[in-house]
């Protein structure tokens, strides 16, 4: 259920942690209350509890991943938004450093700062589990997080984009979040996920030891319906849940990029599914963010929003959201991991985010582009994306220098 905060400057509205786990506290200036004039100034923020984390959080917290200004943050901060989450990856530890700097100044108790850390990866033709991180590469690198941020700990420390039950209870990993929490390292662990969603959310639940569930969470996904009811399910057995790529690819079409997905309209969607206790969308310029700050304390859709989320439909545009089903892995054997190269696709022409895009190019493994050697291709999107044509130009990404990126 939703909540109102009493006339917030900015922070008012953390509450207090249940039993066992340290309390926020927020600024005795926070707490004398706002005079007449800042409550027309400043309208009351919408807020939701996080699970049963004892956390209060506005509705609209912010994805640092595209952001490289100081300034942007401290902005955000300024208006309201007091969670910011990063990731060990993003821009190749810069992120992390960016939100660290910006921060170490303020007090710890008036802000909540997640950060994610990938792990091992199940082979599902094998029933193996890949080993490109191992426990203590796991530590070594939320270590290096934590270095980055200038930290003791975090708040919420994720084991990073898990795409099936078997990767989300990967024991040797499990355990080791399971100690991070009991150090006080991280008051909460969460599992985020880009992929089938509704068996990762259903193995956090069953595991019984997650605390937070990440999910990509947005009106374009052609299975939004199911993701939708395995957040209910999650949030109804005490888990927080916090929504990710909102923005659903931000462009209808690529090439002008004179259609833009309304992006209030979009986060406003995921917004209407209570159980969503937060969203994190990803800004990095300070229209972006006065947009996001528009919504905190309106959340009902509009017709004429209502009318502009299905303006791709009416003019027979695609967009650039893939729903990462899978289903072109399993007609073609020549091309590596196509969902994850259609996401990179996604960061490269709809998030302008070229260095984030090469990475996730790389990460697939991909030596060589296996369409070269096909006429035709076989591939059926269900979406209806020409997959080739998408697969060629995000290759393309890989032969840019890295000088031109970092």
């Amino acid at each position: 259920m939703e909540s109102r905060s009493n006339s917030l400057g900015r922070r008012n509205f953390i509450k207090r942690g249940i039993a066992g786990v340290a309390t926020l506290t927020v600024a005795p200036s926070i707490l004398q209350g706002s005079t007449q004039s800042e409550e027309k100034k400043n309208p009351k923020i919408i807020t939701r509890k996080l699970g049963n984390t004892g956390l209060e959080l506005p509705v609209v917290s912010m994805g640092v991943f595209n952001a490289d200004n100081p300034n942007l943050l401290k902005a955000a901060f300024d208006k309201g938004i007091v969670h910011f989450d990063t990731a060990h990856g993003y821009q190749r530890g810069k992120n992390e450093e960016m939100v660290g700097k910006v921060l170490k100044n303020m007090d710890r108790d008036s802000f909540i700062v997640a950060t994610k850390i990938p792990g091992n990866k199940f082979n599902k033709e094998n029933g193996e589990w890949e080993k490109n991180t191992t426990a203590e590469d796991f530590v070594k690198k939320f270590e290096l997080s934590l270095e980055r941020l200038q930290m003791d700990y975090v708040d919420i420390l994720y084991f990073h984009y898990r795409s099936n039950k078997e990767e989300v209870l990967e024991p040797e990993l499990l355990k080791v979040l399971i100690e991070l929490k009991k150090q006080g390292r991280t008051k909460f662990i969460g599992v985020s996920t880009h992929k089938n969603e509704p068996e990762v959310i259903q193995a956090a639940i069953d595991s019984k030891v997650y605390d937070i569930v990440l999910t990509s969470y947005n009106f374009r996904q052609d299975h939004h319906v199911s993701v939708g009811k395995a957040i209910e399910k999650a949030s109804n057995a005490g888990l927080g849940v916090i929504a990710m790529k909102t923005q659903a690819g931000v462009y209808w079409d690529k090439k002008e990029k004179e259609n833009k997905i309304n992006m209030k309209a979009a986060l406003k969607w995921a917004l209407q599914n209570p159980h969503v206790h937060t969203t994190i969308p990803g800004f990095d310029t300070f229209d972006q963010l006065n947009e996001n700050i528009e919504i905190m304390d309106n959340l009902p859709l509009s017709p004429q929003e209502i009318k502009d989320l299905k303006l791709g439909e009416e003019m027979g545009m695609l967009g650039m959201y893939c729903n990462q089903c899978g289903v072109c892995d399993e007609q073609c054997n020549k091309v590596a991991d196509i969902p994850t190269l259609m996401r990179s696709y996604m960061y490269a022409f709809g998030y302008n985010n070229l260095l984030e895009a090469k990475d996730t190019l790389k990460s697939t493994g991909l030596e060589s582009l296996g369409c070269d050697d096909c006429d035709e291709c076989i591939v059926t999107c269900k979406v209806g994306f020409n997959v080739k044509d998408k697969l060629q130009q995000i290759y393309e990404v890989r032969n840019i220098p890295d000088a031109f990126l970092v």
